[in-house]
Parts: C-alpha cells; sequence; structure tokens
C-alpha cells in the first residue's frame, strides 16, 4: 500500500515511470496494427509471383502484385516493373525495389526509437527515485529525536525500493518489446534482398521443390 506522506519528488517520479508505461504500451499496439496493415510476414503471395515470374508468366505475376496488400508483394511489384520496361537493364528494376524497400522499411522503423529510450530511461528514474527516497528517510530520521522508531524510514524505503523494481521492470518490457519488433522487421528485410535477388538473377532450387 503506497505511504500518504511521499514528498512531491517521489510522485513525480511515480508519474514519470506511469507515462512510460502508457507509452511503452501506445506504441507496442501502434506497431502491432501498423504490422498488420501493411502486411509484415505475409509471403505466401509474394513465392506465388516469384513462381509465375521465374516459370515464363510474367503478365500473371505482375497481376498478382498489383494490389500490392503486403511489403513483399510492393517491393516485387517495382521489381518486376523495372525489369519489364528495360529487360537489358536489371540494375534498374533493382534500383527501383530499393527505392521501395527503402520506403517501406521507414515505416517499420517509425517510433521503434521511443522504445529504445524507454529502456534507457526507465532504470535511471528508478534510480532517481532510488536516491529521492534514501533522502526522505535520512531526512527524516535527522530531524526526529526517536532514532529507534523504524516507521520514520518507512516512507523513504518504501519509495527506494519500488521505483527501482518498477524501473526495472519497465525496462525490460520495453526491451523485450522492442526485440520482438526489430526481429521482424529484420525477418522482412531479409525477405525482401531474397525475393529481390531471386526475381532477378534466378534462385537455387530447394530440396523437394
Amino acid at each position: 500500500m503506497m505511504p500518504a506522506d511521499l514528498p512531491i519528488s517521489s510522485w513525480i517520479v511515480f508519474a514519470a515511470l506511469a507515462g512510460l508505461s502508457v507509452l511503452t504500451l501506445t506504441v507496442a499496439i501502434f506497431k502491432v496494427m501498423q504490422f498488420r496493415r501493411m502486411g509484415v510476414g505475409r509471403h505466401q503471395l509474394g513465392e506465388q509471383i516469384l513462381d509465375d515470374w521465374l516459370n515464363g508468366r510474367p503478365d500473371e505475376a505482375q497481376r498478382k502484385a498489383q494490389p500490392g496488400r503486403t511489403v513483399l508483394t510492393r517491393v516485387l511489384r517495382a521489381t518486376l516493373s523495372g525489369l519489364r520496361a528495360r529487360p537489358a537493364e536489371p540494375e534498374y528494376g533493382e534500383e527501383l525495389a530499393r527505392q521501395v524497400a527503402l520506403a517501406e522499411l521507414i515505416q517499420l522503423g517509425a517510433r521503434m526509437r521511443l522504445l529504445e529510450a524507454v529502456v534507457q530511461i526507465a532504470p535511471t528514474l528508478g534510480l532517481l527515485g532510488t536516491v529521492i527516497g534514501m533522502i526522505d528517510a535520512f531526512g527524516n530520521l535527522a530531524l526526529s529525536q526517536q532514532i529507534s522508531d523504524p516507521r520514520l524510514l518507512a516512507g523513504g524505503i518504501w519509495t527506494a525500493l519500488t521505483t527501482t523494481a518498477a524501473g526495472l521492470a519497465l525496462a525490460l518490457v520495453a526491451y523485450f518489446i522492442s526485440a520482438w519488433l526489430e526481429g521482424r522487421i529484420e525477418d522482412e528485410r531479409q525477405g525482401i534482398e531474397l525475393a529481390v535477388s531471386s526475381a532477378i538473377h534466378g534462385r537455387i532450387a530447394q530440396p523437394g521443390r
């Protein structure tokens, strides 16, 4: 239970930690919804487009790529458009793919720095709360004649321990969310590179295909 006589500085630290928690949750929800809207991780249609392209069905491949419902299909649409516009210049299709892929990855990386900032700031706020709590505890002790009364230290120690735990817990949560999102972005980047390379240079037949 929270002590009622905490100093204003302790309340400020708790408010800041609560604000960071809201920020972390907001960014996490936004990124999950954004990834879903952009079609991150949905590569099945991209594989079908590549199969059509590499098996001599360019019209069918371009037709499937036209709606551009996922990151991969939008990149492939640009790649195929460039390759068909200038068949003798594959680097043109590769450059168009690079531009579209860069724009897509910039969107995917948006607001990720906010999570990184929470990972850095939350433990620092927890440490600040620890210092404030200990200053409050020993300040109360210094102003009192009842040296043996443990209640004089209770509020400050409670603040110190609680803010430290809250700051570390928030930083860990933000770190794991950030790592998961970064992993999905990296998987998408690798999938784009592989698909563009396959469209331009062909691909090695995999066992069982």
